[in-house]
């Protein structure tokens, strides 16, 4: 695909397409840098959500309404850019009192009818979610501890001490949606997006995973497709 803005604008109103066409998707999103230039530009297009029911990739343990949450970094970067809200906004409770229980009800909510469509973006150690790398094809919705390199990324987005742990949909909710976009830009993801499409697959890169999926869209810009081939 495109470079630059040219892929954000690309991505954005081609999933605004997407969702007019297939009214009633159950959608997941991620959050994050990758994502944000397609998220204005969906808005920017028309884009609507008021038809489609969202659900959050995951969440890391922080709390409400810090800067690094996932769901304020979607309500920034996406929600509040849309004149109306979604038909349905899903989210992990990190504030639950039994983490796990949530882990378990979001895990039931997802399974009551598949996700229609799901967008991921790629961790530099082929995270997918934080589904951080030695995670299972089968893993569930769970809590999870961070790897010392998401840590550390998670901390740029915002003040204050970074978490240490997150809530994720796990692969196996993951790898059962109909149709999965895999988000990727820059030259330092291109190594890694070689590795998920041609390396090996197993828990070492979780992304690898998505060989295996019957459709699957790579939606990279130039420079992270810079060592696939052509």
């Amino acid at each position: 695909m495109t470079p630059g803005n040219g892929w954000g604008a690309a991505v954005g109103a081609l999933l605004a397409r997407r969702l007019e066409s297939q009214p009633g998707t159950r959608l997941c999103l991620p959050t994050g840098d990758t994502p944000n230039p397609a998220y204005a530009a969906f808005a920017a297009s028309g884009g609507s959500l008021t038809e489609t029911e969202v659900f959050l990739l995951d969440e890391f343990v922080l709390p409400g309404g810090h800067p690094a949450r996932c769901d304020v970094m979607l309500t920034l970067a996406l929600l509040d850019l849309l004149p109306e809200p979604p038909l349905a906004l899903h989210r992990l409770d990190v504030a639950a009192g039994d983490l796990d229980a949530e882990c378990q009800r979001y895990e039931a909510l997802i399974g009551e009818r598949q996700l229609d469509l799901t967008l991921l973006g790629l961790g530099a150690n082929g995270h997918l979610g934080l589904n951080e790398p030695g995670t299972a094809v089968d893993s569930p919705t769970r809590v999870v501890s961070l790897h010392p390199d998401t840590i550390r990324h998670a901390a740029d987005y915002g003040p204050g001490v970074a978490p240490d742990r997150g809530v994720t949909m796990g692969m196996k909710a993951i790898l059962a949606s109909n149709e999965i976009w895999l988000l990727v830009t820059g030259a330092h993801k291109a190594e890694i997006l070689h590795r998920a499409l041609m390396g090996p697959v197993g828990a070492e890169v979780p992304a690898s995973y998505l060989q295996d999926h019957p459709n699957v869209v790579v939606l990279a810009d130039d420079a992270a497709a810079a060592l696939l081939p052509t």
